[in-house]
């Protein structure tokens, strides 16, 4: 079986979604603490005139010091009405406006207390309109709880908690990763290819778990007049390509 795990990102880029689509489970891990230079209450959209906007979700607090799952959405405030309509100004007109606009909507009804929550559903949600059928988990925080405990001694190159990393001593976060395959009885774990500064493939393989690395394929798509700005939230991948076009690109990454 294959698995991917990312923190819950807010409405996140198309390769976001990719790992998704290429694995069989996915972890949303809220475990960690929160950055405020991070996607997990903000992304971007296009403007019109081809200038950037970035899309907000207001919080009650934001600190370092408090995990992804401790963060909650400050919903005192009218926000989703004002994020809509920086939508709808901007993607009225598109290709797809009439089939995405309205399953935005009907997400941006339901209120949330913390931020992982409305992340999770959000992202679970965009899968089944999509048509990715991983299986998403978010509601996890207590089921690593334990583990985040356990990590903490590595820090002090401690192991005593994981004898089996005695010799390789990894990482932190490399060993967050590893023990998790091994309680999940995962044997193929898939990460973003930015992380093969951080994940070595032998380290895995000599646990007898096979690392590979999503690399995107290069694509582009029409944005109204403007030249090609890639990596924006989804949103903008929806509007001008729909469900079906959307996971065509999805499926254009590579295995390396």
């Amino acid at each position: 079986m294959k698995l991917g795990l990312m923190q819950p990102y807010f409405l996140p880029y198309i390769g976001y979604f990719q790992l998704i689509e290429a694995v069989d489970k996915y972890i949303l891990y809220s475990n960690l603490n929160f950055s405020k230079r991070g996607w997990s209450n903000r992304n971007r959209i296009l403007l019109k005139d081809g200038t950037i906007n970035t899309i907000t979700v207001p919080l009650e607090r934001q600190s370092s010091s408090l995990l992804i799952n401790q963060i909650k959405v400050f919903n005192k405030i009218n926000w989703k009405e004002k994020l809509l309509k920086a939508i709808y100004m901007n993607y009225k007109g598109a290709p797809y406006f009439d089939e995405v606009y309205p399953f935005l909507e009907k997400l941006f009804k339901y209120q949330f207390e913390y931020l992982y929550e409305l992340n999770g559903f959000m992202i679970k949600n965009i899968c089944n309109f999509i048509g990715i059928n991983t299986k998403i988990e978010y509601e996890n925080q207590n089921n690593y709880s334990e583990l985040e405990k356990k990590l903490i001694n590595i820090e002090n190159n401690d192991f005593h908690q994981f004898p089996y990393m005695q010799e390789i001593k990894p990482d932190k976060r490399v060993a967050r990763i590893i023990e998790i395959c091994r309680t999940e009885n995962i044997n193929i774990y898939v990460n973003a290819i930015g992380g093969q500064s951080l994940y070595y493939k032998k380290i895995f393989a000599d646990l007898g778990i096979d690392l590979r690395f999503i690399k995107m394929q290069e694509f582009e798509y029409s944005q109204f007049f403007n030249s090609f700005v890639p990596n924006l939230s989804i949103v903008d991948v929806l509007m001008h390509n729909g469900s079906e076009g959307t996971l065509n690109l999805i499926q254009k990454y590579i295995f390396v």
